[in-house]
């Protein structure tokens, strides 16, 4: 059984459960402690030598990085559940694409703003900085709504569906922090439907980030 080492609201820890889910594999969810100090354990590390969720053991064999993690669960398991990249090799190129222009640059923009906004104090916050990464965040969410022409990004559900979606979710955890960013009018009407489609799968509220549900 494949052991998933899992820290709540980590998009990248999520995208990876996500893909297990799909894949209807078996797996030991071990819940990682950002604050008990889990990450920094030498038990941990032997695992993961950045210290870093989301990882993955299986079998002996060991593996952090979400993007590697899906591209190895596809690979070892081809037969099992729905494939993370599926159609011929244009479709999966384009699949391929979608992931690292989210991990490149959806995922640059939100750091900027997370930071000013969820990892800075109130008191401490710079409008200026937040009004900046908000438009920066904008921009990359109009070219990830012009990208979407179907139900899914790349026609059926994919690898590419369970990158982006984490990643937006967490941005629009922000309204709880601060409202007047009102992230969610930034998520166009094409975007804002997917969504609803992702949330409307099982696999979506068995892998919601436990400590959000309280929230």
């Amino acid at each position: 059984m494949i052991s998933f080492y899992y820290g709540s609201g980590s998009p990248f820890a999520w995208r990876v459960w996500l893909a297990l889910e799909h894949k209807k594999l078996a797996y030991d969810l071990k819940v990682m402690s950002f604050s008990a100090g889990d990450l920094k354990s030498a038990d941990f590390l032997r695992i993961s030598t950045r210290g870093k969720v989301p990882a993955v053991e299986d079998n002996g064999f060991s593996l952090y990085e979400s993007s590697a993690i899906v591209e190895y669960l596809e690979d070892q398991y081809p037969g099992s559940g729905a494939a993370l990249f599926p159609g011929d090799a244009k479709d999966r190129a384009r699949i391929r694409c979608l992931v690292n222009e989210a991990d490149n640059y959806l995922d640059a923009a939100n750091r900027r703003l997370l930071q000013a906004v969820l990892f800075t104090k109130k008191e401490d916050w710079d409008e200026s900085r937040i009004i900046a990464g908000r438009s920066v965040v904008a921009a990359e969410l109009s070219r990830f709504e012009d990208r979407l022409s179907g139900d899914y990004y790349c026609d059926a559900l994919s690898a590419a569906d369970f990158t982006i979606y984490p990643m937006i979710a967490l941005l629009l955890r922000m309204d709880l922090r601060k409202p007047e960013l009102d992230m969610a009018s930034l998520v166009g009407p094409k975007m804002s439907a997917w969504m609803k489609r992702i949330e409307a799968l099982p696999l979506h509220s068995k892998t919601y980030p436990p400590h959000w549900k309280a929230k």
